[in-house]
């Protein structure tokens, strides 16, 4: 990914909200997404900047309104798209006062799922997340021998992934005590976890794997992904398939995207442990090695009822970042999904899988943080958690920042656990 004009941190824009030190949207980012006004049926595509929502149509750059055949553009066309916005943003502009009119604020609008997701692969790059969990369940095995060989991951369900702020209800499935028979009931153990979602832009033909040299060319780029987990659900039912209605209850990803683009500036190396074994040749290339791993720094915040009613602010139980978690870059995993011959299409969604940092305080779930319940974590206001209660909110954010470069976040992804209607 190549650093131009477009990343300059020097760049201001007559949007006077982007050019505030803590904004997660300044002109060096312009992420994309959906949003429709109220009283409107249809959504748009709009692009953040500072604390508006750019109308993308609006603006004449492109005649698209549909946001998956703008995310399957090539990847010339998709630089050119950002240019032409980041030229029109800037302070001076000529397109000023013709862009103005196709603001709107971004508090005053519905903001929705940023694309319409076809597919969804639920991966599991988080090696530290892997071990810990295996650690708790297998101690004497922890780390499964195919880990290091093979990006892990399996198939999941779109239709109950959901847009950030839509609460949802906690799950009933079946749960197994020891020495007892299985019951229906709801979970007790509900659980987050903190991942990232990685938008598929172009697709390839069924039986073309895509070569790791050119995967980023099919990736659109990131989001935040919170895959909600009921984890006692999930201890009963997930051998030998894996998991099953312990996850497809709801997922929730961050209304906007942040483009392959203005993640340039904020890649790093991606260097194997010593003594760990090489990926295969398939998995392996020098841009991969010199640049595949991306700088994003993570955060979990957890509010409770109690705290909102009282005013108390939502209060962060967990920071990890994306490159030292993730034992697989988003190319191997492009990479790794079509080498049989799989065709992936634009709006399909890749969820990273916990990304959980090396020390106990960068746990990307509650599963690790509190050792499987055995531990509790302490709110403001004195309340403990193990797992979620109803009425807790969990909110996602992320960003990235370089000494040279414009600091851009990711905005939020956030979601609230509702009480289980009663079985009729």
């Amino acid at each position: 990914m190549t650093i131009d004009a477009s990343h300059d941190p020097a760049l201001q824009s007559w949007v006077e909200s982007a050019n505030a030190a803590d904004t997660d949207f300044p002109i060096q980012n312009l992420p994309f997404g959906r949003f429709r006004p109220a009283g409107h049926d249809e959504w748009r595509i709009g692009v953040a900047i500072g604390d508006q929502v750019l109308d993308l149509r609006a603006t004449g750059l492109t005649d698209h309104t549909d946001m998956n055949r703008l995310m399957a553009l090539a990847p010339d066309e998709r630089r050119a798209l950002r240019r032409s916005l980041s030229a029109g943003l800037q302070w001076g502009s000529a397109q000023e006062k013709a862009w103005r009119a196709a603001l709107f604020v971004a508090s005053s609008v519905e903001l929705g799922l940023p694309c319409r997701i076809g597919d969804y692969t639920d991966f599991y790059v988080g090696i530290h997340h892997a071990t810990t969990v295996g650690t708790l369940f297998r101690p004497d095995n922890p780390l499964l021998p195919n880990y290091k060989w093979v990006p892990i991951g399996y198939h999941g369900r779109a239709s109950t992934i959901l847009a950030s702020g839509q609460p949802f209800t906690r799950p009933r499935g079946q749960l197994k005590a020891a020495d007892a028979a299985p019951r229906l009931a709801l979970t007790q153990r509900l659980d987050f976890e903190l991942e990232l979602g990685l938008f598929i832009g172009r697709g390839n033909r069924l039986g073309e794997a895509i070569p790791i040299t050119s995967a980023e060319e099919h990736l659109f780029g990131i989001a935040l992904f919170n895959d909600w987990s009921a984890r006692d659900m999930q201890a009963w039912e997930y051998q030998p398939l894996g998991p099953f209605l312990s996850k497809n209850f709801a997922s929730t990803v961050s209304p906007w995207i942040v483009t392959m683009e203005a993640l340039a500036p904020f890649r790093r190396p991606f260097v194997r442990p010593e003594g760990d074994p090489q990926p295969l040749p398939y998995l392996d290339s020098e841009a991969n090695r010199h640049a595949g791993a991306i700088d994003i720094e993570l955060e979990v915040r957890l509010q409770s009822r109690a705290m909102r009613e009282s005013g108390i602010p939502a209060h962060c139980i967990s920071r990890s970042n994306f490159a030292d978690a993730a034992y697989w870059t988003a190319a191997q995993l492009v990479a790794h999904h079509t080498v049989n011959g799989c065709a992936l299409t634009s709006g399909d969604l890749f969820g990273s899988g916990t990304l959980s940092g090396p020390r106990p305080d960068q746990a990307g779930s509650l599963l690790e943080l509190t050792q499987a319940g055995k531990q509790t974590i302490t709110l403001p206001g004195g309340e403990v958690r193990s797992f979620l209660e109803d009425g807790d909110s969990i909110a996602l954010v992320g960003n990235c920042s370089r000494a040279g470069f414009r600091r851009i976040g990711f905005g939020r992804c956030e979601a609230t656990v509702e009480p289980s209607p009663a079985m009729g």
